[in-house]
């Protein structure tokens, strides 16, 4: 047996274990305390690096999911106006209906004509709501232009908003809402049944003051008036342009409703998306936490084994002084 004072192997090669169980066993506490598998970069350069991209695409995903949020609520405040809008046509109508009522005397038509009249500066109002400052409808094709739009005419005649539905910014996938033109499906002509470019008061065909139009002529009426002074009167439009104006708003509903499905639709997906991203970063960052406690308690027992080793070794060179005396 070689003996050596100077060079103590055993203590050494105990003292290395020690060292190495240590650093292990503080990565495990590391690991389980954090919850993540991969604490620092050099334990898993190119998974870090791939959580590192995947969490900048889940926090993108968040974001658009908040932008489509807002544009269904977008759509929801819409559709109520819309709602409104159609409820207030819908009395117009009954108006009309009253107004040929055979014992009903001059005066109680100027009566019905006022409350129409009233109504019609109510929906030019409500033509004026505005979401977040954001007008929820149009009477342009573009926010500050000067090219009136056309309901049911053709895209260039619509005003639309695009809502991005990609977390990677892609533009092609991309979901389309309108600024509905109430305006435009409230000016319809009493002959054709068409809808036109929404004018202030009305226009006569005939070049014939408002005040000599009646149901026979053929004009554009417009329901909505900015002012009493714009407004038509019972008797000058027949009951199928009220219809056709119901059923114009019917249209502008079932757009919003259109809209308001590829929304939801493209949030549900893109939930989805964001799922799977958070379970793709979980499999490469998340700590296996039953796997790493076995972990703990393995480099636990092996600390202490290796630090009574260490004090064991270290009295190893006590036999030399004994062959000394």
């Amino acid at each position: 047996m070689r003996l050596s004072i100077n060079t103590n192997y055993a203590a050494d090669s105990a003292r290395r274990h020690l060292g190495m169980n240590n650093f292990h066993l503080k990565n495990s506490m590391t690991r389980l305390s954090s919850g993540q598998k991969i604490v620092q970069p050099y334990e898993d350069a190119g998974g870090h690096a791939v959580a590192f991209k995947l969490n900048s695409t889940l926090g993108r995903s968040d974001k658009v999911l908040q932008n489509v949020s807002n544009a269904i609520s977008f759509l929801e405040v819409q559709d109520g106006v819309l709602s409104g809008a159609g409820e207030i046509v819908d009395r117009m109508a009954e108006l009309k209906s009253l107004y040929h009522d055979v014992i009903m005397n001059d005066k109680d038509r100027e009566t019905y004509d006022k409350e129409f009249k009233d109504l019609q500066v109510q929906l030019f109002d409500m033509a004026q709501t505005k979401f977040n400052g954001i007008s929820l409808f149009a009477q342009f094709t573009e926010t500050k232009g000067n090219t009136e739009g056309v309901f049911d005419g053709t895209v260039q005649q619509s005003n639309r908003l695009m809502v991005n539905m990609s977390a990677n910014g892609d533009d092609s996938v991309v979901a389309s809402i309108n600024k509905s033109l109430l305006l435009s499906a409230l000016t319809i002509h009493t002959n054709t049944l068409d809808s036109a470019e929404y004018t202030t008061g009305t226009k006569v065909a005939d070049g014939n003051s408002n005040a000599n139009k009646n149901v026979t002529q053929e004009f554009t009426a417009t329901f909505a008036s900015s002012a009493i002074s714009g407004t038509i009167t019972l008797a000058d439009v027949s009951v199928g342009v009220f219809a056709q104006a119901l059923q114009n708003i019917a249209s502008l509903r079932a757009q919003n409703g259109a809209s308001s499905s590829q929304l939801q639709h493209g949030y549900e997906n893109l939930a989805k998306q964001k799922t799977n991203l958070d379970q793709g970063v979980s499999r490469i960052m998340d700590v296996d936490v039953a796997a790493e406690s076995t972990r703990l308690a393995k480099y636990n027992v092996l600390v202490q084994a290796s630090a009574s080793m260490l004090s064991q070794a270290n009295g190893l060179s006590e036999v030399a002084l004994v062959l000394m005396r």
